[in-house]
């Protein structure tokens, strides 16, 4: 029949520009967080030839612990970046901040690939380095908020937690390839030839990759409830007062849910290498391998979680997770005991548990929030929680061990934030399908009406 021909070829039409769609806001959302976190392997990784070239080599512990101290300073400054660039997301725009981050993260990592060493500035070296990776940890800071508000916004409604889980593969994804080089490199060269030139490859090479990045992310329309916020007239002055003010309780359950990611993201994909080889026994090699696998299997959990949120919900996903990191905690770091083989499935357990996480965690969060302040919120509720909690992962489990003389102890460590995540998402109602643009977005709010930059 005539009209049914016309009715599904308009579904087939609606589908495709669906994926469309999909796919572009995917591709600008995404990619600044695998360029971030492929700068971020890159210097861990490189960390004791940075140590090399960069402080006086009399004593290598000291230049090794320098290095690790500016790592700890980039992260330390995100909280600032959250301030900054959350409720600038919100003032003029997700698309303005997502370019703009990815400038600034990409320059500092090119200049850094192009700085000169120790021997060769002196002092500005060392100085410089610190600046340099204080603006990457800057602009990082804006990273999240701003990619995680526009895949929301600009994925299709019913395919929403599996648009923005993508921002989870590009952070695995930036990781790996991370640490891909950085074994390319040393498998390639020799320590001479890696301390003379080749520890400056990935930092290069990471700038075209910048470059695509802001291309893409500058050609791309703002998302449409931004762009109805413009249209009314209710681009909001002050966000984050807003926030704090309207909605602080929404501010700690989306802290909640990120808490209950980040523990156990640091646990299993950088901690876990450490304890393998400190309490279990096993070489660097399997325990590197082990870690590799895991971020594999998130690649391809991650995002059938976030399409399973589309289909049954993000309350039902997110708290299988975290009550099932509850309940197997323990017993998986129990189960390490026992040997190699307990140790790989219980480390692919707990990537599996980590993947529903990634899977439902941030969409959750995007749609916790109104259109208004949805950008500092995330901003603020993420880099937040991760300054607190994430980096702190290693450094706590190897204090606790050492003054307990308990192995067991990460295991309950993780339980603790399951709890968390548990309390926040119980709290929570159901999100899924729902619209993110909201009354109080549009409505006659005159003390809090802004009105919109120019284009």
């Amino acid at each position: 029949m005539p009209t049914t021909h016309t009715d599904v070829t308009t579904a087939e039409v609606e589908v495709a520009t669906d994926v469309v769609a999909l796919r572009r806001s995917v591709a600008a959302g995404a990619v600044g967080v695998f360029v971030h976190w492929f700068d971020w392997a890159a210097y861990a990784y490189l960390a004791g030839t940075v140590a090399t070239v960069f402080f006086p080599d009399e004593n290598s512990t000291t230049g090794l612990l320098a290095v690790f101290g500016v790592f700890a300073v980039s992260f330390g400054i995100r909280p600032i970046g959250a301030l900054v660039f959350g409720p600038l997301g919100d003032r003029i725009g997700r698309k303005r901040t997502l370019s703009l981050v990815i400038f600034m993260m990409s320059g500092a990592t090119l200049t850094i690939g192009l700085l000169p060493g120790y021997a060769a500035i002196g002092v500005a070296a060392p100085v410089l380095l610190v600046i340099l990776r204080l603006i990457q940890g800057f602009a990082a800071g804006g990273e999240f908020g701003s990619a995680a508000s526009f895949l929301a916004e600009s994925a299709p409604r019913r395919r929403r937690g599996f648009g923005v889980s993508w921002l989870e593969v590009g952070s695995l994804l930036g990781f790996l390839a991370g640490s891909f080089v950085y074994l390319l490199l040393s498998t390639g060269l020799d320590e001479d030839q890696l301390t003379a030139w080749g520890w400056r490859i990935p930092f290069l090479v990471s700038a075209p990759l910048g470059v695509i990045g802001f291309i893409i992310r500058n050609k791309i329309e703002d998302t449409p409830e931004y762009r109805t916020l413009e249209a009314n007239d209710t681009v909001p002055r002050t966000p984050v007062r807003e926030l704090l003010r309207r909605h602080k309780r929404h501010l700690l359950q989306a802290a909640g849910l990120m808490a209950a990611m980040h523990v156990p993201f640091y646990m299993v994909l950088t901690y876990l290498v450490t304890y393998e080889t400190d309490h279990l026994g096993h070489s660097a090699g399997s325990a590197a391998l082990l870690s590799t696998v895991i971020s594999l299997l998130g690649l391809v959990l991650v995002p059938v979680f976030g399409l399973l949120s589309d289909r049954v919900g993000r309350k039902p996903v997110f708290v299988g997770a975290t009550a099932a990191l509850l309940v197997l905690s323990t017993p998986a770091f129990l189960l390490m005991r026992t040997g190699l083989a307990g140790t790989w499935v219980a480390g692919l357990l707990l990537g599996a548990i980590l993947a529903a996480i990634l899977g439902t965690y941030a969409v959750w969060s995007a749609e916790i929030f109104p259109t208004r302040t949805r950008q500092s919120g995330l901003s603020i509720a993420y880099n937040l929680t991760a300054a607190l909690f994430a980096g702190t992962v290693p450094y706590l489990m190897t204090v606790l061990i050492s003054a307990t003389g308990s192995t067991l102890l990460p295991g309950p460590y993780l339980m603790v934030f399951a709890v968390g995540g548990l309390i926040a998402a119980l709290s929570l109602k159901e999100t899924a399908g729902s619209a993110l643009l909201r009354p109080e977005d549009v409505s006659d709010a005159p003390e809090e009406r802004h009105p919109a930059p120019p284009a």
